[in-house]
């Protein structure tokens, strides 16, 4: 079984400024619970018993979450607030989660090259800090985890996205070998909509074997002068199979204004204490538009 994951965290969020100025964009709440937390329930819901979150500058605020907080738990104790009480600690008791400054901002490739030695030459998952994923099926990083015991190989989460957009995102090219599951020939980073091989995207949600490290190490530097990972895909799978897997669901980007509302209130409607309430204000309030 995969029990370790790595959580990149290390972006700056300039698209959600100035919101991100002082605070990190995974901690951006959706309801009231932040958007790292939710990723990292994720993983911890798919049989992850170990994280490694890669933070840079000015990202503090993800490690105290995750840390006990005695001087808050001690007044909720003497409020008798139970409830509560139990919600905050769990926080800290969701996994082993552990730490690794990324210093200086050179890519999504190099924030995973920090995780080689944590992994230790196991397989890993990838779980982006600012994205969720929900699915009919149960949590994605499970439904990696065993399209990976199946095909003992790389495998990568996939969305279909409308043909006009595939330039915002990395493409499969590759042949199905099953309804859901893909055996890649190669990842095309952002194709306009006449080169693009297909319209299934990479998707936030990665399996990798260790052989990604070395890749990494030796790919240099693309776009923005940053190490990007998808180089080191398309050089993998030259060399050993890899599949994505194209999940029922939907996948959340928490990075811009519109997904970030639109995520907010999705989430609001499953909402079980304030679900009703927003249904009833939101047929109300559109029929005033």
């Amino acid at each position: 079984m995969i029990k370790k994951a790595v959580i990149p965290a290390a972006g700056y969020g300039t698209r959600f400024l100035p919101a991100t100025k002082s605070q990190p964009k995974e901690m951006i709440p959706i309801i009231d619970t932040p958007v790292i937390q939710h990723v990292v329930e994720e993983a911890v819901e798919s049989g992850i018993t170990d994280i490694l979150m890669i933070i840079g500058k000015g990202k503090r605020a993800i490690e105290e979450h995750f840390d006990r907080s005695p001087i808050l738990e001690e007044s909720l104790l003497k409020k008798q607030d139970l409830k509560t009480l139990d919600k905050i600690r769990s926080i800290s008791n969701l996994a082993n989660i552990h730490f690794v400054w990324q210093k200086e901002m050179n890519g999504l490739g190099d924030a995973i090259l920090h995780a080689r030695y944590h992994v230790n030459n196991e397989p890993f998952v990838i779980l982006l800090g600012d994205t969720l994923v929900k699915s009919e099926d149960g949590p994605v990083t499970k439904q990696l985890i065993d399209v990976y015991e199946k095909y003992q190989s790389s495998v990568i989460a996939l969305e279909e996205v409308k043909l006009e957009l595939v330039h915002r995102y990395g493409i499969i090219d590759g042949e199905a070998v099953t309804e859901n599951v893909f055996k890649a020939k190669d990842w095309i980073e952002k194709p306009s909509p006449e080169e693009a091989p297909s319209n299934l995207a990479v998707a936030s949600r990665y399996i990798f074997t260790p052989e990604i490290f070395d890749l990494l190490e030796k790919t240099p530097p693309g776009k923005n002068n940053e190490i990007q990972l998808t180089d080191a895909m398309r050089e993998m799978v030259k060399k050993q199979a890899m599949y994505g897997l194209k999940f029922n669901g939907k996948r959340y980007d928490i990075g811009n204004k519109m997904g970030f509302l639109k995520t907010n209130i999705e989430f609001a409607l499953e909402d079980p204490e304030i679900g009703e309430s927003i249904k009833v204000w939101l047929k109300d309030f559109v029929g005033k538009l």
